[in-house]
């Protein structure tokens, strides 16, 4: 007997261990943050690193992405229906990558959406991703499997329950980003297009002058708060301000480092600018931006022998 009170002992305090413990804070009319660290995934955060959203409308709530595990998720439905009184009618994903999109398990029932070329990325690295995520978070990521999206969306303006988001179709970061104003507030959902006062991952850009196009689209909106994929949220554009002064220098870094025939051990050791100490793993994500692009920067800067006299 007494074994198996150590046991339960034991078993109740792992789970209140792997508790996230997510506390929604109200940015607007009927709008709600979830905000996750800006730290790397970790066993300490169970990878939530994220920032979740989600908007209650007359129908129901409208959740903006499900996070990084399916405990995870299951929380976030939990507080949500704790701090409106509603049930979830929707799920949508701004990207595939698993702090986002792996939460998908607990909206069992609920129609997710995303765009199409989303469900794609997600159907071929989704496994990947999470047994990744496995190796980083361990338990918490017990019972986690991808669940692919329902439902297919285009840019345009959705209505539910009288509430108008307009979705922006962008290709910046994945490939397929989805961002979300939310017109009634004003609060703007930018998913992973902007980080803020944490460095921006590029594993799956198709090139930094896309992002920066994607950026001018997004700060063009009639916005009154940001809420960028992960960071403190905003009133003002310095999200923008700072996202494309670290575009821009990664870009110049990486060009001139292909124009002189520089090595990648020689970029992932370039001095971080000082305007930058502040943003967290600037080091750590410019080391894996070098892995990710350089080979294209030092394709574009090799002559083809076959056009030269």
């Amino acid at each position: 007997m007494r074994w198996m009170l150590l046991l339960s002992c034991l078993l109740a305090s792992l789970a209140q261990a792997l508790d996230y413990q997510l506390q929604p804070r109200q940015l607007a009319e009927g709008v709600w943050l979830v905000e996750g660290s800006t730290d790397n995934f970790a066993t300490d955060n169970g990878g939530n690193i994220v920032n979740v959203g989600f908007i209650e409308t007359a129908d129901g709530v409208v959740v903006i992405d499900s996070g990084p595990s399916r405990r995870y998720g299951e929380a976030l439905r939990q507080s949500i229906e704790k701090a409106t009184g509603k049930a979830v009618v929707r799920v949508l994903l701004t990207h595939h990558h698993p702090d986002h999109a792996l939460g998908n398990q607990a909206f069992a029932g609920v129609p997710i959406a995303a765009l199409a070329e989303t469900t794609r990325l997600l159907a071929e690295q989704g496994d990947a991703m999470a047994e990744n995520m496995y190796r980083l978070v361990g338990d918490w990521m017990r019972g986690t499997e991808v669940v692919l999206p329902s439902e297919e969306v285009q840019e345009g303006t959705l209505e539910i329950g009288g509430r108008r988001l307009q979705l922006l179709a962008l290709r910046g970061h994945t490939g397929a980003d989805l961002a979300i104003l939310d017109e009634r507030t004003g609060v703007l959902f930018a998913g992973d297009i902007l980080f803020y006062q944490r460095a921006l991952t590029t594993p799956n850009s198709p090139g930094l002058d896309v992002w920066q196009a994607d950026l001018d689209r997004l700060e063009a909106l009639p916005w009154r708060q940001i809420v960028p994929g992960h960071g403190p949220v905003t009133s003002d554009a310095a999200p923008f301000a700072q996202m494309r002064d670290y575009l821009g220098w990664l870009d110049g870094l990486l060009r001139q480092g292909a124009e002189q025939g520089a090595e990648m051990n020689e970029l992932i050791r370039a001095p971080i600018p000082e305007r930058f100490a502040q943003v967290n793993l600037s080091r750590y994500e410019l080391i894996r931006s070098v892995s990710h692009l350089y080979s294209r920067y030092e394709r574009s800067a090799m002559g083809r022998v076959d056009r030269q006299d």
